[in-house]
This record gives structure tokens, C-alpha cells and sequence, in this order.
């Protein structure tokens, strides 16, 4: 079968279009350079001017990558009209979220060549002129990535972490960069989620006052108000899956080692991985299976549980990790979720993952030692400070670095932690490894599970400098430390926050995870567009 009729078979399992977009057509905005042209707006409103649709049927908010594939195949839709919908999405909308840093001045002209692909029945594949939307923690050429940071502001990466390589070699657009937590949420004891120095605070779509979670927190917004098709996050622990689940999105953290590290500002070589974010399975699927570089060539297409689903969720065995402390609204959403699943056929016992004290007690120690080892060596190949006493060194004399919070003491501890030569800092990674691996396998063997549930994140808190994050959401820990995947779908709603189902398996199980989260999320249907309200007093929510 040629690439072109397997991306329409491809779009006519996908899920149907939805309305058109509304809005008023005509609204100005210049492809590419700045992302903001508008002045920056705190408040909310339900509908936004947003502009035409790319083409007559094409609703931004719900169109999956094999949809938008079918028409650029037959015509009716192309990449630069895509391309220039997304910008003037990103002109009127992000100035109310500030999810996006600057956009790629290249965009069209990325589209424009794979305009002339598609003509000559020579497309790469389908992500061949989807526009994508990157972390700011991922080096990209000729754009700053700064990691949020004032320090890394100067010149831009030299070349293009690989990730990004495979990006462009699949066709897919580069259209600009996302704000995040600064430092990936690995510089104060107490930060606030989704604000950096260089980006300022990214809100919450559904409700402005609400925090977006983090670290990926641009990225997650941005997918949410419908900025790009699909995002790339980053995650050490919880830094993908929670921000998709508080802004109601997808968001896949794959297995460690699937996706290469190199040229993405590290945290922790042991936990660190690159994870597509979308507004749907399919669409994290698809970019999955560009991202990956783990040796074992395939086609970037869906995995087959994604297109062939006999029989979807019966007999589907599923542990339901509640965690009440996430609060009542959560825990009644989780309730529903299950009933919801038990309808469609599944299995769904309650479970508690073991060694959850051990693995909260042993982590930061050992990510302090290996930060310390991965930021020196990522700092070597960029212009700025050369180590991690450099960088301390330059928030100290930069007042800019702490107008949210002025704290950096993980900085610091890392600083003083013992080297990852150290037989005790050797110990405590082999006991993390260890625990957290068995965490996940006994519970999954013990009870002949093909994957463990939790929620992702309890409903967003109010973003505060002063208090900075209420964040304490420990389901994403045992897949993170383990390097196993997890996967985010949106579950519901406590009020009119977002709340999302977290599913974990075992090592290298993504393409069974993703098939798996293609069934949930089909049978919740539990994505709405956000209404940008400005605030919101909600059941269960925390302050």
C-alpha cells in the first residue's frame, strides 16, 4: 500500500470531524517572529476571535493528524493553510494563556516545502506538515531554548537535539517554542508551575486564575487553546502526564531510553525522557512513532490496537489507584471513571501500588547527584555559564531570575550533593530502580492487570508566587523512577477543571498502552473545549 492511500485508511478509522471552527474571519497576524502581537490579557471570555478554519469542515480543536493527512492528499487542505491557521490562533489566543514563546519566522516556508511533497505524491509520512510545537528545554537551531532561564537567553543551540532531527526528517513543521517551568521545576523548594524568567506565568485555558501544572506547562496549555496539532513535553517525574491531565489533554511518557536525551536540558539521565502531547491518542501515537529512536526501525504509523479494536475494553484488567488525598471531587470522579469503564466490559479492581514511602523518601537525593553531572555536561556545549556554580553565580546577580519566587535551593543542594561515583549515591539509585520497578510489576502480576489507573492531578490550584505550587501527586512517581511509560487521557471534570486518567505498564508496553488509552479515552469522551473564565469557585478544588 503507497503512503498516501495508508494515510487515508488511516483517517477513516480515525474519529469524525466535529463543528467548524467558529469566529470572525480576517483576523490579522503576521506568520512567524514574535508570537504576541496583541497586548497581554487576564481576562476570560467564552468565545474568541480566532479567525477561518483552514479549510471548509476542519475544526481545529478536534481534527486528528490522519484527518488532516486525507485532505492534504487529495487536496483540499495544505500544509500552509494549516500552518498560518495555527499562527493566527497563536496572535489572537495565547495572549490570554502565555503559552507560547516565539514562533518559528520559518514556519511557512517549512509548510510551503511540504506543500510541494504532497503535490508530488512524495510525503514522508503523517506527520509530513503538522505543525508541532516544542518545549523550550529542547535545542532547536537557530531559535533560543533557554529552559526558561535568563542564562541560557543568548545565542541558540548550534544544532538540533535529536528528537527534533527526526521531527524535521519526518516533514513536520517547527512552529515555535513553549513556556515551561523554568529549569524543568528543578530550581526552588517551593516554585511555581508554569512561570519562568524568560516566559513570565503560563495560565490554565479552562480557568486563567488556575495553574497550569509542570513542568511541560506550555506546552499542555497550548494543545488545550488549540495552538498546534501536536506538542513536545519533557518529563522527569509527573512533568508530562500532569500538565496533559490538568489541562485536559494527551500526554504519553515513554519508556526511558525510547526517545533519545540528547540536546534536551537535562535533569536526570535515569528519569529523563521526551513525550508527545496531543489533543488525542492518535495524534500522540503517530508523533510517538517519529520520536523514537530506540533501534528498532518501524513506520511512523498507529499501532494496530488503535485501528482494530474487537471486542475495545471487555476483559480489560485495570487497578484503579484512587488517591483520595487528591481531594472528594477527584476521588468521585474516579468512581464514575470506573463505573464508565466497567460498562464498556473491563475489569476494574482497586489497587495500591507497594514501597510508595520509600520511593518519595529516595528520589530527590539521588536526581540532586545527577543533576549536578547532567546539567555540567549540557552546559559545556552552550554559550552562558559553563556549570551548575555558574548558574547559581548568575540568578544571584540577576533580579529578574526571582520576581516569582527567589528561591534555588535544589540548585544549591545539588551543588553539595555527593558525586554519582559515590557508592552511597549508588545504593540509593539501585534501591529506587528496584522498589519502583516492583512497585509496578507485583501489582500488575498479583493481579493479571494490563495496566494500572490513577488520576493525573487534582484540579488545578489557584497560581500563587507567594505559596507557590499545591502539587503533591504521587502517581506518577512509580512509572517515572521505574523509566516504565504512563499516559494521560482526559477522565472528566471537578467543576470546570480538567482531571486526567493516569495509565502505567510495564517497560517498552507503550504501543499496548496506547492502544489501551485509545479504548478509555473513546468510551469517557470526556474532552471539552476550555472557556478562558477568569476565575472559577469550584467543588474539591484547592486554594
Amino acid at each position: 500500500m503507497g503512503k498516501q492511500s495508508a494515510l487515508v485508511l488511516m483517517a477513516a478509522v480515525a474519529v469524525g470531524l466535529g463543528s467548524l471552527v467558529t469566529g470572525v474571519p480576517g483576523v490579522s497576524g503576521a506568520p512567524g517572529g514574535r508570537a504576541h502581537a496583541a497586548e497581554r490579557d487576564a481576562g476570560g471570555a467564552p468565545a474568541l476571535p480566532v479567525g477561518p478554519p483552514p479549510a471548509p469542515g476542519v475544526d481545529l480543536d478536534r481534527v486528528t493528524i490522519p484527518e488532516l493527512q486525507a485532505r492534504m492528499a487529495d487536496g483540499s487542505l495544505t500544509s500552509s493553510a494549516l500552518t498560518a491557521a495555527y499562527l493566527r490562533r497563536i496572535a489572537t489566543v495565547d495572549p490570554r494563556i502565555n503559552a507560547v514563546l516565539r514562533t518559528d519566522p520559518t514556519a511557512m516556508r517549512q509548510a510551503a516545502a511540504s506543500d510541494a511533497r504532497h503535490r508530488r505524491g512524495s510525503a514522508r509520512g503523517p506527520l509530513d506538515g503538522i505543525p508541532v510545537l516544542l518545549k523550550d528545554n529542547i535545542d532547536t537551531r537557530g531559535m533560543p531554548t533557554t529552559a526558561g532561564s535568563l542564562a541560557l537567553a543568548g545565542s541558540p543551540p548550534r544544532t538540533d537535539a535529536a528528537l527534533v532531527t527526526r521531527l524535521r526528517d519526518a516533514g513536520a513543521v517547527i512552529l515555535g517554542k513553549t513556556n515551561l517551568s523554568e529549569w524543568a521545576n528543578f530550581r526552588a523548594a517551593k516554585p511555581t508551575s508554569g512561570w519562568s524568567a524568560v516566559g513570565g506565568q503560563t495560565r490554565n485555558p479552562y480557568v486563567l486564575d488556575r495553574n497550569p501544572c509542570g513542568s511541560s506547562s506550555g506546552s499542555a496549555a497550548a494543545l488545550a487553546a488549540s495552538l498546534a496539532q501536536v506538542a513536545i513535553g519533557t518529563e522527569t517525574d509527573g512533568s508530562v502526564v500532569c500538565p496533559a491531565g490538568m489541562n485536559g489533554v494527551v500526554g504519553h511518557k515513554p519508556s526511558l531510553g525510547l526517545v533519545s536525551q540528547a540536546g534536551v536540558v537535562p535533569i536526570s539521565a535515569e528519569q529523563d525522557t521526551a513525550g508527545p502531547m496531543a489533543r488525542n491518542v492518535t495524534d500522540a501515537a503517530l508523533t510517538l512513532a517519529v520520536l523514537r529512536g530506540d533501534g528498532a526501525p518501524r513506520p511512523a504509523a498507529l499501532p494496530d490496537g488503535l485501528t482494530q479494536q474487537p471486542g475495545g475494553l471487555r476483559g480489560k484488567r485495570i487497578g484503579l489507584w484512587r488517591l483520595p488525598s487528591l481531594g472528594p471531587g477527584v476521588d468521585a470522579l474516579m468512581t464514575r471513571t470506573a463505573e464508565k469503564l466497567r460498562a464498556a466490559g473491563a475489569v476494574v479492581v482497586e489497587v495500591t501500588p507497594p514501597y510508595q514511602e520509600r520511593l518519595a523518601q529516595l528520589e530527590y537525593p539521588a536526581l540532586l547527584s545527577e543533576f549536578h553531572r547532567d546539567i555540567d555536561a549540557y552546559l559545556a556545549t552552550r554559550e552562558g555559564p559553563r556549570d551548575l556554580a555558574g548558574l547559581i553565580a548568575f540568578n544571584r546577580a540577576h533580579a529578574a531570575e526571582r520576581t516569582c519566587f527567589a528561591g534555588q535551593e535544589l540548585f544549591e543542594q545539588a551543588l553539595a550533593a555527593p558525586p554519582v561515583t559515590d557508592p552511597g549515591y549508588r545504593a540509593v539509585r539501585a534501591e529506587l530502580k528496584d522498589l519502583s520497578r516492583r512497585s509496578v510489576d507485583e501489582t500488575m502480576a498479583a493481579h493479571r492487570l494490563d495496566a494500572i489507573a490513577a488520576p493525573a492531578n487534582p484540579p488545578a490550584w489557584t497560581t500563587d508566587c507567594a505559596r507557590g505550587d499545591n502539587d503533591v501527586i504521587p502517581s506518577s512517581t512509580p512509572a517515572a523512577v521505574a523509566g516504565y511509560p504512563s499516559l494521560s487521557v482526559p477522565a472528566g471534570f471537578v467543576g470546570e477543571l480538567p482531571v486526567g486518567l493516569l495509565l502505567m505498564a510495564g517497560d517498552r508496553q507503550d504501543d499496548d498502552l496506547l492502544s489501551l488509552g485509545a479504548m478509555v479515552e473513546t468510551r469517557l469522551k470526556a474532552w471539552r473545549a476550555p472557556r478562558y473564565l477568569p476565575t472559577a469557585e469550584l467543588p474539591g478544588a484547592s486554594r
